[in-house]
């Protein structure tokens, strides 16, 4: 079945690759962006789907890693390509930071620093005029020197599935042991010898590394930044793509980034009603269906494995010939 799900994944990222050559410009960049949202999808489950720190800043970080990209490039004239990767360390150090001072909380508590964290994120940048432009919006070089969508869909593209490659061979090793040992019993991973504070920040350090990388891409491919990026509602559409795709699943934040980023574009007609449109989803499926599309996707897998299945039919009991 493993073969199955690791063919039907390959030949996905084929066809995700191949889908520029049939699309629009519009079209192109709309899936770019999903991209963006893909890769906080998966970086957000690493740590609440699999480790079971629910954060309410992935948002934050990404923006704290445009920001610091932009810092880079602009004050001490790095090319774009190094500021981003200066944007995810400053991420991940930051991420750490707050790891050390949050992470012995638990469940809501844990949730609610995070967001203050957050919150102080945006309104330090909203505030700061003479660094960050506030409201005004900070221009930052793009990655290319081209308004075509093209390339930057390709850079996106290999981001995200670099962060998915990482996300299951994480799973695969003694961390990603640990991380489900700590989010299924954490006094019993510390009874088995698992130092809990230590791979939680860790873990957290490397969910904001890869939230601040995305940040980073997302900074220069749309050339300006603003405090709106750090709103709440940023978190929110985060955790709206990864329920609908499949929470602690793979792929669920892959196909719920893109989803949700087709469905936002879709209802950009109404925008005041958009997020209720979404959160109204989530509720139908969190009620319906709570492992999401990709949950629904391997019941039906396992469904169609059992029926091509041959049943054995019992052999019918021996039956002794016995003399008269």
């Amino acid at each position: 079945m493993s073969r199955w799900w690791a063919a039907s994944g390959s030949v996905a990222i084929v066809l995700l690759a191949g889908l520029p050559f049939f699309l629009n410009g519009y079209q192109i960049q709309v899936l770019t962006f999903g991209y963006f949202w893909v890769m906080l999808g998966i970086s957000w489950n690493i740590l609440a789907g699999y480790t079971g720190q629910f954060s309410l800043a992935q948002h934050a970080f990404a923006t704290l890693g445009s920001y610091s990209s932009a810092a880079a490039v602009l004050a001490l004239g790095l090319p774009p390509t190094v500021g981003i990767v200066v944007g995810a360390l400053v991420a991940a150090l930051l991420g750490y930071g707050l790891g050390w001072v949050t992470l012995s909380m638990r469940g809501i508590y844990f949730a609610i620093a995070t967001w203050a964290f957050a919150e102080s994120v945006r309104i330090l940048i909203a505030v700061n005029p003479r660094i960050t432009r506030g409201d005004m919006g900070l221009p930052v070089p793009f990655l290319f020197d081209t308004p075509d969508p093209f390339p930057y869909y390709y850079v996106f593209f290999a981001a995200s599935m670099l962060t998915l490659l990482l996300n299951g061979w994480l799973l695969r090793t003694r961390v990603g042991y640990r991380m489900r040992a700590i989010r299924d019993d954490q006094e019993l991973a510390v009874a088995s010898g698992v130092d809990v504070v230590k791979w939680k920040r860790l873990v957290f350090m490397l969910s904001t590394a890869l939230a601040g990388l995305a940040g980073g891409l997302y900074g220069h491919t749309v050339g300006l930044l603003s405090p709106n990026q750090a709103q709440f509602s940023q978190m929110a559409f985060v955790i709206i793509a990864v329920v609908l795709g499949g929470f602690r699943t793979l792929w669920g934040p892959v196909i719920g980034g893109l989803l949700a980023q087709g469905l936002s574009e879709a209802l950009r007609i109404s925008q005041e009603w958009r997020l209720v449109i979404f959160a109204l989803l989530v509720i139908v499926v969190v009620r319906v269906y709570p492992p999401g599309i990709m949950g629904g996707l391997y019941v039906l897998a396992e469904r169609f494995r059992r029926a091509r299945t041959p049943r054995s039919t019992p052999s019918p009991p021996a039956v002794s010939e016995s003399l008269p």
